[in-house]
């Protein structure tokens, strides 16, 4: 409470197109985010009206540190000398002394712009066409308390900012019970005030009245999404990975506070950790974008007890993916692919997003190591691999009219010299094929694979 860095960021955008703009503010020390408030214009009135607000909600702070913006001060202003803007006088008649960057000099208000990046990147990028301002406002708040209550800060050793910060329980430098605010400002109220917070207070610090509800506690919700074309989908902050594959396809999210399951067409598709708590589960109830949950579709614990387990990896550069706490080879055809492992402690089966078996590897894990793979989930029926089917390879007929074809001499005859043929190979023939048109039907008389499927330049060089 002895510092507050505040400031104003873009980004927000209503459904008619309107970008809105966020009033922002974090305590110096703790990282706590105390203002957090959308506004339709950035006018002095409304940014000096959310800061009333958080000074009602936390006490007054010993300073402010702000940029050199007109909300902030009328050091820039036209004219012989300075003008007193609202929010210098809210500061001065408060005692909150005043702290001013310098010109061009983000880097003073680093927290705050540090806040603003987490901001944009797990809010604002994941949610824009809000109905209104209310609505915008509502969405952000759960975001604000995910940030304040449950999001660890690399800063604070990986602790929460609600952990580290104490409201002031009465101003210290005004014997007023509350902020001393000029007569002509109009508080903006009604908006982002309403509590959608079921969360339990932080051990050692009651939260603040303006979260408290006496609404019914949310117990799980259903949003309907569909993938976007990048395959990466984005719900209150949290992210889920789908891949480019399933972009349009319709999917249904399952989620409480312990856990989120993704169901594509009615099935479940994978289970995660939740990132979402009580109070983004009201605000999507509240915004029309979620319904109540039904039964989940599993019970999943942290670890599952019994019976063969799946867990989604992605395989890295030299096809391996992380397992516990070491690594599994499954293969380097399979670099980059986002992968499905169904593991039961005797065989590991790779499947892709449709279930359809990649690979079948010795498991490298036992049965109850399996059980305690971070994200295991209960395991689906064992793949069933593909009829295969005939395999075409092309060949370049020789000047002698002839080919190899898995093993076996083919002779086209002198006619089909230096010409590229189609041959499809099944387990009982050989299926000539030039120009679209049926050359020839030989039996097969060997058993080996089909090594090569290009032909090559144009040689007499036999190919296998």
């Amino acid at each position: 409470m002895q510092l507050w860095q505040l400031d104003i960021v873009g980004g927000v955008f209503l459904a008619d197109g309107t970008e809105c703009k966020v009033v922002t503010g974090v305590d110096d020390h703790s990282r706590f985010a105390v203002l957090a408030r959308v506004v339709e214009r950035a006018s002095g009135r409304a940014v000096c009206g959310a800061f009333a607000d958080a000074l009602r909600e936390f006490g007054v702070p010993d300073e402010v540190l702000t940029d050199n913006g007109k909300q902030f001060t009328g050091r820039f202003s036209s004219g012989r000398a300075a003008a007193e803007v609202l929010f210098e006088r809210i500061c001065r008649e408060n005692g909150i002394e005043r702290r001013l960057t310098a010109p061009s000099s983000p880097t003073t208000t680093g927290k705050i712009e540090r806040f603003h990046g987490s901001l944009r990147r797990e809010f604002l990028d994941g949610n824009s066409g809000f109905a209104d301002v209310a609505a915008a406002q509502e969405a952000l708040d759960g975001w604000r308390s995910y940030y304040n209550e449950v999001r660890p800060h690399q800063a604070l050793d990986m602790a929460t900012p609600a952990s580290r910060f104490f409201a002031r329980q009465a101003p210290m430098k005004v014997e007023a019970a509350g902020p001393v605010l000029p007569a002509r400002l109009e508080v903006l109220t009604g908006v982002g005030t309403a509590d959608v917070s079921g969360e339990p207070a932080v051990p050692g610090r009651e939260l603040p009245s303006a979260w408290r509800s006496s609404a019914p506690v949310v117990d799980a919700v259903e949003v309907d999404r569909v993938v976007p074309p990048s395959g990466n989908l984005w719900l209150c902050g949290q992210q889920f990975w789908f891949g480019p594959a399933l972009a349009g396809r319709p999917v249904t999210l399952w989620v409480d506070v312990h856990r989120v399951h993704v169901l594509i067409g009615g099935a479940r598709h994978k289970t995660l950790p939740s990132k979402l708590t009580g109070r983004d589960l009201r605000a999507l109830l509240a915004s029309g974008r979620a319904r109540p949950a039904g039964p989940a579709p599993v019970d999943c614990g942290d670890a599952v007890a019994v019976g063969a387990v799946e867990v989604d990896r992605t395989v890295n550069a030299v096809g391996l993916v992380g397992l516990a706490n070491g690594k599994a080879n499954v293969g380097w055809a399979f670099a980059g692919r986002r992968v499905t492992l169904r593991l039961d402690g005797v065989v590991m089966h790779v499947m892709d997003d449709a279930r359809t078996p990649l690979a079948t590897l010795p498991c490298p894990l036992s049965a109850a190591a399996c059980g305690r793979l971070q994200g295991a989930r209960p395991a689906g029926p064992v793949p069933v691999p593909r009829t295969p089917g005939p395999v075409v390879a092309e060949r370049a007929v020789s000047s002698s009219g002839g080919f190899m074809v898995a093993g076996q001499r083919v002779q086209l005859g002198r006619q089909h010299a230096r010409t590229v043929v189609q041959v499809s190979v099944d387990d009982a023939e050989l299926r000539v094929f030039h120009a679209g048109d049926l050359v020839a039907t030989i039996p097969r008389t060997t058993t080996r694979p089909v090594r090569v499927r290009k032909s090559g330049e144009w040689t007499d060089r036999r190919s296998s």
